[in-house]
């Protein structure tokens, strides 16, 4: 089954209509933790009692365990919801069960006791693991790959879900923003979840007592001039992303970063990094960038433009060189 995003799984809790089995992976633990009590909301108030079960894989540590462990999951996801159209089984660190430590007689059973369950899950069960890192490999992985809807919770895949992402932890630490402060935190953070998140955190202490987080606290601890990456610029055009390294140039430009300094960041990717990703281009980046230089030193243009325009010659890589030459005559 295809990957899906936190976003896409919020959306089927909140139509009511679940997969019957997933699994929640990735670095972010937050994340996790935050969608897999999401489910919970899909029983009603007061009935948690009856169709609500938390179980800890990280205590199956032996055979025994393991094999005790599997059958009470097992077990619990195949009892029917009482006055409830949904029973909900919460497996943490389920990585456990999926890769035991020691094979076994006993870890043997227990997997095959997981696979009898994946290949045929309790229709009006939604039974969620939440896993760390799981080796690929493993037989269980590549089961629950082919029967189970797939998160990762960690990666962002645009602006949207980063925007998302602080609508969630925002909420969960019950701390007010403006739909501004919201868009201009994701933009300066990008799908940089690392960052985003030590803003976030940043944000909240440093707002902390006010009734509502703002555009101008925002501005105060995600600036661009303490926390920009001098390099995620020629990493975008690396990658084929203009769209992004037209991004981190604003934000290098915004923190003061000399147009000289720029430059020279792009001279030195085409040197050394173009004759192994992009040798069909070479040539035709090297003259960009020596005509780009000369534009600088005699004022030809405002260093904005002309380093924005250098940044799209190189990062948009799908139209030949032969092209590339001919526009950059017209201009």
């Amino acid at each position: 089954m295809p990957v899906a995003t936190p976003a896409a799984v919020r959306k089927q809790i909140a139509s009511g209509r679940p997969d019957p089995l997933y699994l929640l992976q990735g670095d972010d633990d937050v994340e996790k933790s935050a969608l897999a009590s999401e489910f919970a909301s899909l029983v009603e108030d007061g009935l948690g009692a009856f169709n609500f079960d938390r179980i800890h894989a990280g205590e199956m540590t032996t055979g025994d365990k393991l094999a005790a462990g599997v059958s009470a999951v097992v077990a619990a996801a195949r009892t029917l919801p009482m006055m409830s159209p949904w029973r909900i089984v919460i497996v943490l660190q389920a990585e456990q069960m999926l890769v035991p430590r020691r094979e076994s007689e006993a870890a043997s059973r227990a997997g095959e006791a997981l696979e009898a369950y994946f290949k045929s899950p309790e229709r009006q069960t939604v039974l969620v693991l939440v896993a760390a890192s799981v080796d690929r490999r493993s037989r269980l992985y590549k089961l629950l790959a082919k029967e189970a809807t797939l998160v990762d919770c960690g990666v962002l895949a645009d602006q949207g879900d980063a925007e998302q992402w602080i609508l969630a932890r925002m909420a969960a630490a019950r701390a007010a923003i403006d739909p501004a402060a919201v868009r201009l935190l994701a933009m300066r953070a990008g799908t940089d979840l690392k960052r985003l998140r030590g803003d976030v955190e940043r944000l909240l202490l440093y707002a902390l007592g006010q009734p509502k987080i703002t555009v101008d606290d925002v501005k105060q601890i995600a600036g661009p001039a303490t926390l920009q990456d001098d390099w995620a610029m020629t990493n975008a055009i690396e990658q084929g992303k203009p769209a992004e390294a037209l991004r981190q140039l604003a934000l290098m430009l915004d923190a003061g970063t000399p147009a000289e300094k720029i430059l020279g960041q792009l001279g030195w990717l085409v040197r050394t990094k173009f004759p192994a990703i992009a040798p069909a281009y070479l040539t035709a980046s090297i003259e960009a960038v020596f005509r780009t230089d000369l534009d600088l030193k005699r004022s030809a243009g405002a260093p904005r433009i002309l380093l924005e325009r250098l940044v799209v010659e190189l990062g948009d890589r799908r139209q030949p060189p032969a092209a590339m030459r001919v526009v950059r005559r017209d201009l």
